[in-house]
């Protein structure tokens, strides 16, 4: 998978746009870059555009231990994610969503940009 990584600095909100193939070593080095952007920044909330991804893979053992490594590279459980995902790959990203949350994370998966901006600013 492929990012950019950019600012809106009215919104204070780190975005990344992906593309191509969502696997598990990319996701994790993206959320190192992730980390690095919004501690440089200075914010909380990050908004991941994963519209434009091909396809997603990853079972479901890693998913749900993406939270144990994401507090592993030190992010820490106070910021918002908002993740704008594809309705056929919603059910992978939903149970990304509920490990998360269940362990402390404030994160939600949406299906347009203005909700998940919506709720990132709240």
């Amino acid at each position: 998978m492929e990012w950019a990584i950019s600012f809106l600095p009215d919104q204070q909100v780190v975005v990344i746009q992906t593309q191509g193939i969502a696997d598990e070593a990319s996701s994790l080095e993206m959320a190192k870059n992730i980390s690095k952007a919004m501690q440089e920044y200075k914010v909380t909330r990050c908004l991941i555009d994963h519209s434009a991804i091909s396809s997603v893979t990853g079972d479901v053992i890693r998913v749900y231990n993406r939270p144990r490594l994401l507090r592993g590279i030190g992010v820490p459980r106070h910021i918002k994610i908002a993740e704008i995902v594809q309705p056929n790959h919603r059910v992978h990203f939903g149970f990304l969503e509920t490990v998360c949350r269940n362990n402390g994370f404030g994160f939600l998966v949406f299906n347009d940009r203005e909700s998940a901006i919506e709720w990132l600013t709240k």
